[in-house]
């Protein structure tokens, strides 16, 4: 359904660029006038703190985003389509790891925050930001029918002189030729009528140093009108530099670009410590020693396969826009690749393990010890673990969960619930260190298994029992 609405849309958007409007220097000028007067008081009511903001999707961008956006001095409403989600903002309840409990309390006590589902007070705010998932579908192909849907809702209730930013990571061309057709749709034009720009997320859960507030934000918008009115915004709410760029495309291209990067080297990582098995040398410590030069080189880590909503999912988006250009991503399809296999490479790792020690995988009790798709959050988003899970039960194995983060989940239909380590390691046959959470005991943890398989260099600290710990 997304792919007829995004065709639908395109080519309203081609059919109108290609009508030729003509205009008298008085009407020309009258609408630069027009455009020059909403910008002004856009920016003036930004720079004043008397704009009011809405966020639509409350999720793990938008409310921190909102969270930011109340403190910074701004009566901020969050939309959701979740009622869930929008009581537990109502009621004061934090549910995302990287927002202080605290400040959502008092945000939503002061009235400075609230939450709906209702999108009919979006003809209350002068700003919205767009923060929906733009996950991929069966076919690994971008599904934007959050970004759709969302842009729908917006448009019944847009009004001139109204900012939008899409914040949703995906592919480059989605702001102006599926977002703005849909927003015009209202009669009202953008860069005339309301301003329409692209500022891709930038959230690293857990990361303790970078959070909303401080990390540099990239904008591009439609018009130049457009780029300077989000910019003002974003400096009013943020800490970190606002780089501004030429168009919408631009700014959904380089953060394609970021994740890409970062899925690219860790592939690379993830051959390096296939080939280094092979050849019984330890890949952690290759990268430790290449991590010396000063210049040159970045280090990345390999690891049971790749989680989170961004980097194993965004290549997927340039790989599908690239055959509109006639052009095949053959290294990101190829690091695609490897990085897809990491979690079946660990379990016939595991099971050649447990074989040197007389044990069948089939009927063996498997310790998984962390859940999250990376150290020290609750964040389950396309976390390996699952995957390593599916093969392991796939090859008959009894697996036992602990993730200190995630009490339990579901997947694949069945729940599984967190089970204290220290009960069940004794009886445990193989312990698969599948995320490095720094609360682990990884003293006690050497102490008592029968054997540890370490993706993650987790225990390269421990001293004692070196012999029970093998790592990728």
């Amino acid at each position: 359904m997304w792919q007829e609405d995004r065709e639908k849309y395109t080519g309203l958007y081609c059919e109108r660029k290609t009508k030729i409007r003509i205009n008298t220097g008085t009407t020309l000028n009258r609408e630069v006038e027009t455009v020059s007067r909403l910008k002004k008081e856009l920016v003036s009511k930004i720079e004043d703190k008397k704009a009011k903001l809405g966020v639509v999707g409350l999720g793990y961008v938008g409310l921190p985003l909102a969270v930011e956006k109340a403190k910074a001095g701004y009566k901020v409403i969050g939309f959701d389509v979740q009622s869930k989600k929008v009581k537990l903002v109502n009621e004061g309840h934090n549910y995302i790891g990287d927002i202080v409990d605290s400040d959502l309390e008092k945000l939503v006590e002061s009235g400075s925050l609230k939450a709906t589902t209702d999108f009919s007070f979006v003809e209350d705010v002068d700003v919205v930001s767009v923060c929906v998932p733009t996950p991929l579908d069966r076919y690994k192909q971008p599904d934007i029918s959050y970004v759709v849907n969302s842009a729908k809702s917006i448009a019944k209730y847009l009004h001139r002189g109204m900012l939008v930013v899409l914040e949703s990571t995906t592919y480059p061309g989605t702001t102006e030729e599926v977002l703005k057709p849909i927003l015009e749709e209202s009669g009202l034009k953008c860069g005339e009528d309301f301003f329409l720009a692209f500022s891709p997320e930038r959230v690293d859960p857990g990361n303790k140093k970078f959070k909303t507030k401080n990390t540099p934000k990239v904008v591009g918008g439609c018009t130049k009108e457009c780029t300077e009115v989000a910019a003002t915004l974003y400096r009013n709410i943020l800490e970190g530099e606002i780089y501004t760029v030429s168009s919408p495309a631009v700014a959904e291209m380089e953060k394609i670009l970021e994740n890409v990067f970062r899925n690219i080297n860790i592939g690379l990582a993830n051959e390096m410590a296939i080939l280094c098995k092979r050849m019984g040398i330890d890949v952690w410590e290759v990268i430790d020693a290449a991590k010396t030069k000063p210049y040159g080189f970045m280090p990345f880590y390999p690891g049971p396969g790749l989680g989170g909503h961004c980097i194993p999912l965004d290549p997927s988006y340039l790989s599908w826009k690239a055959k509109e250009y006639d052009y095949h991503t053959k290294l990101i399809e190829t690091s695609g690749e490897i990085n897809d296999l990491m979690p079946e490479f660990v379990v016939d790792n595991a099971m050649k393990l447990l074989n040197e020690h007389k044990k069948a995988m089939n009927g063996a009790k498997v310790l998984i010890m962390g859940m999250a798709y990376k150290k020290d959050i609750d964040d389950l988003r396309e976390s390996p673990s699952l995957k390593v899970i599916d093969h392991l039960e796939k090859n008959g194995a009894e697996v036992i969960i602990n993730d200190p983060y995630i009490p339990k989940f579901k997947y694949k239909g069945k729940v599984y619930y967190t089970i204290d380590w220290e009960e069940v390691i004794d009886e445990s046959d193989i312990v698969i260190i599948t995320t490095d959470h720094s609360c682990y005991d990884y003293e006690g943890i050497a102490e008592r298994a029968k054997i540890i398989y370490d993706t993650r260099n987790a225990t390269k600290n421990v001293k004692n029992n070196r012999d029970k710990i093998h790592k990728l």
